[in-house]
C-alpha cells in the first residue's frame, strides 16, 4: 500500500475490538489512512488495484462522517468480497465521495487475519492538531 507524504495509519488494541487511526495533512488523507488501517488489520499482503469502486456518504459532523465512511468501506469489502489498497476521498462539509481501488479476496494469498464487522462511535474523533495535521480514529468491531 502507498502512503502520501505526511500520512500514516496505525492500529491499536481495544478490548475485543480494534482501534484504527489515520493522519495526514488534510482531513481527506486522514480518512484515507484510517481505511488503509482496516485493510492492514485484515492482511499483510499487497492489494492489487485491479477494480475501482465509488461510494458516497453523509453525516451531521466529521466524527460521524468517519464512522459512516469506514462502515461504507467495510460494507463494500463484504458485499464485493474485496480488499482495497488505495483510497481517494473528497469531503465537502459533511458529504464524502470516494474512489476505492482493490481486488477480490484471495484467501491463500491474503490470509485474512480478521473480519471487520463495523465501525463504532466509540472513541470516534476527527481533529486537527496545533501543527495542522489531521487525525481520525475510531473503534472497529471485529
Amino acid at each position: 500500500m502507498r502512503a502520501s507524504a505526511g500520512a500514516a495509519f496505525a492500529l491499536f488494541p481495544h478490548d475485543a475490538d480494534l482501534g484504527v487511526t489515520g493522519q495526514g495533512p488534510t482531513v481527506e488523507i486522514a480518512f484515507e489512512q484510517a481505511a488503509r488501517a482496516i485493510t492492514a488489520a485484515i492482511t499483510e499482503a499487497d492489494v492489487a488495484e485491479t477494480e475501482r469502486v465509488t461510494l458516497t456518504c453523509d453525516a451531521p459532523d466529521l466524527d460521524l462522517l468517519l464512522v459512516a465512511w469506514l462502515n461504507a468501506v467495510i460494507a463494500e469489502m463484504a458485499v464485493r468480497s474485496m480488499l482495497f489498497g488505495r483510497f481517494r476521498v473528497r469531503i465537502d462539509g459533511t458529504h464524502l465521495s470516494a474512489e476505492l481501488w482493490g481486488e477480490p479476496i484471495d484467501p491463500p494469498r491474503h490470509a485474512p487475519a480478521c473480519e471487520p464487522k463495523g465501525a463504532t462511535c466509540a472513541m470516534a474523533e476527527v481533529r486537527q492538531d496545533a501543527e495542522g495535521l489531521w487525525h481520525a480514529r475510531c473503534i472497529i468491531d471485529v
